[in-house]
């Protein structure tokens, strides 16, 4: 069994919440868009083929709630809430067999320490887990678009199945969010005659982020190592699905970098005004924005930057940026990937193609 220690993902320079675990190395919901699960372009079999392996995170997790760091989280030093689910379902269909996310749900429970947790699984809304969940300090993600994405996500629970969950979650929970990640443009009207309906199971808001392929496609444009789509379609559909959540009463926030400010609050999770909630805003995703935040002191330090190594490949650049400060590697990325950086938040006319 995997042992390992939450940790912060290459999307430290964006994201306010970078820090993520896992409980499982692959997922069972087979849906075809995926490419961490392996499953797109191919047929869903099954989940006795998927060599699913679930990671032994318990012992890590109480280590990390206690304040130890590794070489790529030690630049943080406050609870930040921990993203769970960001590779794989926590609550797929073999949580049932292997009940690591419930143990881990344990050591949430007990500690109180926030987190934001991603999940399309029916087994969050069922015993013990949901009275668990009503002991946490957590915000729910559940992802959910509308009926005509049951067929792209074959082993997960249907749309319909899914507004129960929610209804069900929401009871319990501070907050839950609904998670339109991907959003695929052709399902566009059905996503907003669904919105109502989220509000009224009980969802504080939704979180849209265009569908990313790792190949060319008719109408798609490349932004950093992905294809999307073209800046005005994800721009004027954001903008046209946000009017229709604010009337219904949802916030809404877009997942979509280049049109982050667009949303509800820079951080686009969905944990904007909770009590205990504090993201990392010391990033280019705020600064290119406006919100000039400063370092904390351990960002500050020598050997914090250890998390921004996988953005230089070179010996040279990896050992160097391993001696310095998190700091000193956010604006040294900044300069060094400037052609990136602005295209990811279309501040140059590649961005917004």
């Amino acid at each position: 069994m995997t042992i390992m220690p939450p940790n912060c993902g290459t999307q430290c320079w964006l994201c306010d919440l970078p820090i993520h675990m896992d409980t499982y190395v692959g997922c069972s919901h087979g849906c075809t868009y995926c490419f961490t699960g392996g499953f797109a372009g191919k047929t869903y079999t099954g989940i006795k083929d998927l060599g699913i392996k679930p990671k032994n995170e318990t012992n890590a997790l109480r280590a990390f709630i206690k304040g130890k760091r590794t070489k790529e989280t030690n630049w943080c030093d406050w609870p930040i809430p921990l993203h769970w689910g960001g590779m794989s379902d926590p609550f797929q269909p073999c949580e049932a067999i292997y009940k690591q996310s419930l143990e881990c749900l344990k050591v949430f429970a007990e500690t109180n320490y926030p987190f934001v947790v991603s999940t399309k699984g029916a087994l969050i809304a069922t015993e013990p887990y949901i009275s668990l969940l009503a002991k946490c300090n957590c915000v729910v993600q559940l992802s959910m678009a509308c009926e005509g994405y049951d067929k792209i996500e074959p082993g997960a629970p249907p749309f319909e199945e899914r507004l129960r969950i929610l209804k069900k979650v929401s009871k319990v929970v501070p907050r839950t969010v609904c998670r339109i990640q991907p959003y695929l443009a052709g399902h566009r009207e059905a996503i907003k005659a669904n919105l109502a309906r989220m509000k009224e199971a009980g969802a504080y808001g939704v979180i849209i982020e265009g569908m990313k392929w790792d190949r060319p496609g008719k109408g798609l444009v490349k932004v950093g190592r992905d294809y999307t789509y073209p800046y005005r379609v994800i721009s004027n559909d954001f903008e046209y699905l946000r009017n229709e959540a604010h009337q219904v009463g949802l916030k809404i926030y877009a997942g979509e970098n280049r049109i982050r400010e667009k949303g509800d609050s820079l951080t686009c999770c969905g944990i904007d005004g909770l009590d205990g909630f504090r993201p990392n805003t010391y990033n280019l995703n705020h600064h290119l924005h406006g919100d000039l935040t400063k370092p904390t002191e351990a960002m500050t330090l020598p050997k914090t930057a250890g998390c921004f190594r996988p953005n230089w490949q070179d010996t040279l650049n990896g050992r160097y940026i391993d001696a310095q400060s998190f700091a000193f590697a956010m604006n040294k990325f900044r300069k060094d990937k400037r052609k990136l950086v602005e295209s990811s938040f279309a501040l140059s006319e590649e961005g917004k193609r």
